[in-house]
C-alpha cells in the first residue's frame, strides 16, 4: 500500500512517551524562499545595527533614540516606504543624521524592525493572563507610596482616580499599566492655511503626515508641512517617566499600588 506522496517517514518516540510524529518532506522551492528570507532579515539586522543600532539599540527597542518596535511610524510601514524617507532625510532637530542607503537595503531594515516587532508581540501573547501575584510583587510598599508621592500624585490621587485599583486589575495587568497605561488617547488641535480650526482625537501622525477624527468621527488629514498642530498628550507624565524608571521603581510602586484593594 503506497503512502501519500508528501509522506516520508514516520519516527516513533519511546514508547514510554506514547506519541508518534509524523514528519512531512518539505517543497524544497518553500526551504530555499525560507533561506532567502533568512539571509535577507540578516543582512537587515546587520545594516540597521551599523546605521541605527548606536541611538535605537542593536534590536530596535530603544537606547539614546526611541523604541522603534512600538513606533506606529513602523506598524503602518510597507517595504521601507515610511522609514525610508526618515532614513535618507534624518531628524536634525533631534539629532538624528541622514544615511543615503538604497531602496535594497532600506527594505532589508525594514523586514528587520516588523520581524523584531512581530517576535515582541508574539513573546507578549505567551504571558499567563493569570500570572502569580507572588512572582509580581517583589517590590517595596513604602518606596513605592515615597515614589508615588514625588512623582504620581500630581496627577493621581489613591483616594481618587486610582480607589480600589487592585481590584479592578489583575496583578500582571496593573504592573504593565504603570508603564504603559493606555487608553487615554492624545486629541490635536489643528490649524490649516486659511485659519481653519480642527479638534479632535490623534487617528495617526508621523513626521509627514497627520489625521485626527473629530467628534461627529469624520477623519481629516493634511500634509505636516501645510498646517500648524498643537498635542495634547494626557500621558506625556508617564512618557517622560518611561525614560527614567528603574526596575526598583517600577516594582515598589506595583507593591504600593496593590495595597489599594
Amino acid at each position: 500500500m503506497s503512502c501519500e506522496p508528501e509522506l516520508r517517514k514516520i519516527f516513533l518516540i519511546p514508547a514510554a512517551a506514547a506519541l508518534s510524529v509524523t514528519l512531512f518532506a518539505q517543497d524544497p522551492d518553500d526551504v530555499r524562499e525560507q533561506q532567502a528570507n533568512s539571509a535577507s532579515l540578516q543582512q537587515g539586522k546587520m545594516q540597521f545595527q551599523k546605521s541605527c543600532g548606536f541611538c535605537h539599540g542593536l534590536a530596535g527597542r530603544g537606547a539614546s533614540g526611541p523604541d522603534l518596535i512600538r513606533s506606529a511610524l513602523v506598524s503602518h510601514d510597507q517595504d521601507g516606504n515610511l522609514i525610508g524617507p526618515v532614513i535618507r532625510g534624518g531628524r536634525p532637530d533631534k539629532g538624528m543624521p541622514s544615511f543615503q542607503l538604497p531602496d535594497s537595503e532600506i527594505r532589508r531594515i525594514s523586514e528587520f524592525l516588523h520581524a523584531e516587532a512581530n517576535s515582541a508581540a508574539s513573546v507578549a501573547r505567551r504571558i499567563p493572563s493569570e500570572y502569580p501575584l507572588e512572582k509580581l510583587l517583589v517590590g517595596n510598599a513604602d518606596d513605592g507610596r515615597a515614589y508615588f508621592s514625588v512623582y504620581c500624585a500630581g496627577c493621581h490621587s489613591a483616594s481618587g482616580d486610582l480607589s480600589h485599583i487592585a481590584s479592578k486589575y489583575r496583578p500582571f495587568d496593573l504592573q504593565t499599566r504603570i508603564v504603559f497605561p493606555g487608553g487615554a488617547k492624545r486629541t490635536l488641535n489643528v490649524r490649516d492655511a486659511s485659519g481653519n480650526v480642527f479638534q479632535g482625537e490623534e487617528f495617526y501622525s508621523d513626521e509627514f503626515v497627520v489625521t485626527l477624527r473629530d467628534s461627529n468621527r469624520w477623519l481629516h488629514t493634511w500634509q505636516r508641512k501645510d498646517v500648524h498642530v498643537d498635542v495634547s498628550n494626557p500621558l506625556a507624565g508617564h512618557e517622560t517617566l518611561l525614560k527614567t524608571y528603574s526596575d526598583k521603581n517600577i516594582h515598589d510602586l506595583f507593591a504600593y499600588l496593590e495595597t489599594l484593594k
